[in-house]
């Protein structure tokens, strides 16, 4: 059982840099059992910040390729923010304060210095912050905390992006898309990728046994990977397209677009559940577009 969202470990690349940043000796951990239960706020942002320290290592090695240093790519099928301008033309991103939410190692962060913006890049996980801190951060800051709980003042960005972070994984997404609202400033943009929700019908496979539905689309019941005492190790939430919709309107944005990115001849890159069979057929990445409209309240 394995949700379409789950960054599994997917088949090695080839020519991907080592970033490991220190060797570390751990003896191998007992395989979680996987579940559908009810997890909390306070339970799946444990669980995430646990998993990302654990499989950050993994996760460079694996997708850094792919993901470059300062790329700013929406999702497994390679859409790119220099194509789809989705935060705007990238001449008029000079002079912005820019946060993007569940950083990573700040690939877009990077590249959105590189266009004159001023990013702050914001993660949970203090192993990914240290990728970062690896490749560079020129241009960047860096912070680790919760996107529940912005430690920002009212009105500090321009903009903000966030490509399958936070939301995926925590369990009130209202509260999150509330506090991004609540740090933009009038007139703002927040622009969020996240798994495209009909992939949760079907199995997390990249081949023809993904293609058939195999699970209710309307259960909203969490995966979870959790140990033999029953405490999670890996949460993560389901919403529908309507959710979403009701939860962004809900925070107080207003949607103006919803992209649903077509599976590009030249990626032939299987990464966990997204194939190129699968992405020709279903769509795999949905991207909301959204603005705090110019009012007082």
């Amino acid at each position: 059982m394995t949700p379409p969202g789950r960054v599994r470990r997917s088949r090695p690349q080839t020519n991907t840099r080592e970033p490991i940043i220190q060797e570390r000796e751990e003896p191998q951990p007992v395989e979680p059992e996987a579940t559908r239960r009810p997890a909390g706020v306070a339970e799946s942002s444990r669980a995430s910040r646990g998993w990302w320290d654990r499989n950050a290592d993994d996760y460079q090695v694996e997708h850094g390729t792919f993901l470059g240093d300062d790329r700013f790519v929406w999702g497994p099928e390679g859409l790119d923010e220099v194509e789809a301008e989705l935060l705007g033309p990238a001449e008029e991103l000079k002079g912005k304060d820019v946060l993007e939410i569940g950083a990573g190692a700040a690939q877009c962060s990077r590249w959105l210095a590189a266009q004159g913006a001023r990013p702050v890049a914001l993660d949970l996980s203090h192993r990914q912050l240290q990728h970062a801190l690896r490749i560079g951060t020129k241009g960047v800051a860096l912070v680790e905390a919760d996107a529940g709980a912005l430690p920002f003042g009212d009105g500090t960005f321009d903009l903000a992006c966030s490509a399958y972070g936070a939301l995926p994984f925590v369990a009130d997404p209202v509260r999150v898309l509330r506090e991004v609202r609540r740090a933009l400033r009038p007139g703002g943009r927040f622009v969020f990728s996240v798994t495209h929700p009909i992939r949760w019908a079907f199995p997390d496979e990249p081949g023809p046994e993904g293609l058939s539905v195999s699970a209710s689309y309307f259960d909203r019941t969490p995966y979870v990977e959790q140990d033999e005492k029953g405490r999670a190790e890996y949460v993560e939430h389901h919403r529908t397209v309507g959710d979403r919709v009701r939860d962004v309107v809900a925070a107080g944005f207003r949607l103006v677009d919803l992209v649903e990115p077509e599976w590009p001849s030249w990626n032939s890159q299987e990464w966990g559940g997204w194939s190129p069979l699968r992405g020709n057929l279903i769509p795999g990445t949905a991207i909301f577009v959204c603005v705090r409209d110019e009012r007082d309240e």
